[in-house]
């Protein structure tokens, strides 16, 4: 078969989009094909991207399944992309849900690789997941789950200490139901702040689980994250480990990594693996832990059955995830042995002034400046392949902002 008898097909217009279709031109020379449904820098000016497709209300499963097939039946009807296999790639949770779960009817013209809806709700309905992690031997925060409801004094009664972190069960349930002050993640420091939250979560409609943890202590280098790849036949080809050196400060964007360390722990990474083949995974995993120095211990907060937006850091290594998907999906080709990836790269997607300000951590700025005089730091919003003027501006734009967005942000401030 012909190296490049395949288009993708990006799912979404985010960083996580424009990351996935540099992955693709970097390896191939194909310009990827994304839909979407709205317009961001990221991707709109991009010159790596074939065409991009908006579709109006694209998230609403009713327009999904419809939007996605006629965009196939469209594609496969010219010359230049006819008898060649569609590969689709989300994303977002949501939009990788909505693969999952249209899995027949999006499969008669694509080819994916994600783990079953069965799988898909083991990990992502957090009630599931963390009995789940801990039968495996996985270590995780101490956890409480709360039914939204249900009597809060049970739950504010069995928390043990102050502060904890609160985040909804089903992440996508919870965005359905949209009120003020809505964050992705709370940090709360009393029993009287964690009733106030749960209070606005149950008036806004939301009706399913809370998670409510130990608040491991830390700034955003106790943060660790790890990617790995396993094939069609559950099978892991590479799994990698880095250090979070800073995620964005944002109440509405916490746990949006934008610089990591690769680093090498093979017992962590030995774990994650088996992991991840011992439940049948398949397709990108994304795996978020947080190292507890209370105890010595990585603890994973969460799977996450797609790459991250950050997750472009394999790639980097020299293990490009697009690479992996073609090799499985296209050619058939897998490998049998799985690799522990210990290349070092600095990945960021914000100005290294930025780095040299806020990574204040003893037991990283060397390192990072370091990288930094070895020229190791990679940054692809800057992709050379990527010809576009109007995407340079918008980036310098941006990259000044980002000076004001970290000096405002209080996240960081009270750990």
């Amino acid at each position: 078969m012909p190296m490049n008898n395949f288009v993708p097909v990006i799912v979404g217009t985010d960083l996580n989009a424009y990351h996935m279709a540099a992955s693709f031109h970097e390896a191939y020379g194909i310009k990827p094909r994304v839909i979407g449904k709205v317009q961001l820098g990221f991707t709109n000016y991009s010159t790596i991207i074939g065409e991009i497709s908006y579709v109006e209300n694209l998230d609403d499963a009713e327009v999904f399944v419809p939007a996605l097939r006629d965009y196939a039946a469209r594609l496969i009807t010219d010359p230049e992309i006819a008898g060649k296999r569609l590969l689709l790639v989300g994303t977002s949770d949501h939009y990788v849900r909505l693969i999952i779960e249209n899995a027949g009817p999006l499969s008669e013209y694509y080819r994916f690789n994600y783990p079953s809806e069965e799988l898909l709700n083991a990990l992502h309905v957090k009630d599931a997941f963390y009995p789940l992690a801990q039968q495996h031997g996985l270590e995780i925060p101490e956890t409480h789950i709360h039914e939204v409801g249900q009597p809060v004094e049970e739950l504010t009664g069995a928390i043990s200490r102050y502060p904890v972190i609160l985040k909804p069960g089903n992440s996508v349930e919870y965005y359905r139901n949209k009120f003020e002050g809505q964050e992705k993640v709370y940090r709360l420091n009393s029993a009287e702040e964690v009733s106030g939250v749960v209070a606005r979560i149950a008036d806004s409609g939301y009706r399913g689980s809370l998670i409510i943890q130990d608040f491991i202590p830390g700034d955003d280098t106790f943060i660790w994250d790890s990617v790995l790849y396993l094939n069609t036949e559950a099978k892991a080809e590479f799994v990698n480990f880095g250090q979070v050196l800073l995620q964005e400060h944002e109440a509405s964007a916490i746990g949006n990594y934008t610089a990591i360390l690769s680093r090498f722990n093979r017992e962590v990474m030995t774990q994650l693996k088996e992991f991840l083949e011992a439940i049948g995974y398949t397709g990108i995993a994304n795996v978020d832990l947080k190292y507890d120095a209370r105890d010595d211990a990585f603890k994973v907060l969460e799977v996450n059955v797609r790459q991250g937006r950050s997750s472009w850091y394999a790639t980097a290594q020299g293990h490009n995830l697009a690479g992996y998907l073609v090799e499985d999906l296209v050619h058939d080709n897998r490998s049998a042995e799985c690799a522990f990836v210990d290349k070092e790269v600095l990945f960021t997607v914000v100005p290294q002034y930025i780095l040299k300000q806020y990574v204040t951590a003893d037991s990283v700025r060397e390192d990072v400046a370091r990288m930094i005089r070895e020229k190791k730091v990679r940054n692809p919003l800057y992709y050379r392949g990527d010809k576009s003027l109007l995407r340079r501006a918008w980036l310098a734009v941006r990259a000044a902002r980002y000076r004001k967005k970290y000096a405002n942000a209080t996240w960081s401030k009270d750990l």
